[in-house]
């Protein structure tokens, strides 16, 4: 699906691996991805206290819904990202940049007080966009 990545100069760039705004041709099929979190399918929590480990994990959880769908991360426009500690942005988006390639969705990413699991360090919803 055609994706266009767009960016303004009266914006500030953004900081991590994420785009100002995507601009996606409104034909094929939309995907919501509900928010995933570290749990692997025999239910473990991958990385406790590490949130660079959960996030790859999220981000494999997220790529696996996608393509039971026929997708693939390059077909996400759109990613929200619930943390515990915003002061992990840039180990969040170490990760990312393994994940995401230009055109980038577009990102929001809040911290919350916590998740549905105390372990849980990250959560990520993603919306995608599938041709045909």
């Amino acid at each position: 699906m055609p994706k266009t990545q767009l960016s303004s100069p009266d914006l500030r760039s953004p900081n991590g691996v994420f785009s100002q705004a995507t601009a996606v041709e409104a034909t094929g099929r939309l995907v919501f991805v509900s928010g995933m979190t570290a749990r692997t399918p025999d239910g473990s929590i991958v990385g406790v206290g590490d949130v660079a480990a959960q996030t790859r994990q999220v981000c494999e959880n997220i790529q696996t819904a996608l393509a039971a769908a026929g997708g693939t991360l390059d077909d996400v426009c759109r990613v929200d990202v619930y943390v515990r500690n915003m002061d992990d942005f840039a180990k969040i988006h170490q990760v990312r940049a393994d994940y995401f390639r230009e055109p980038l969705p577009a990102s929001t990413m809040v911290e919350v007080s916590r998740l549905a699991h105390p372990d849980y360090l990250i959560e990520i919803n993603a919306i995608a966009v599938l041709a045909g």
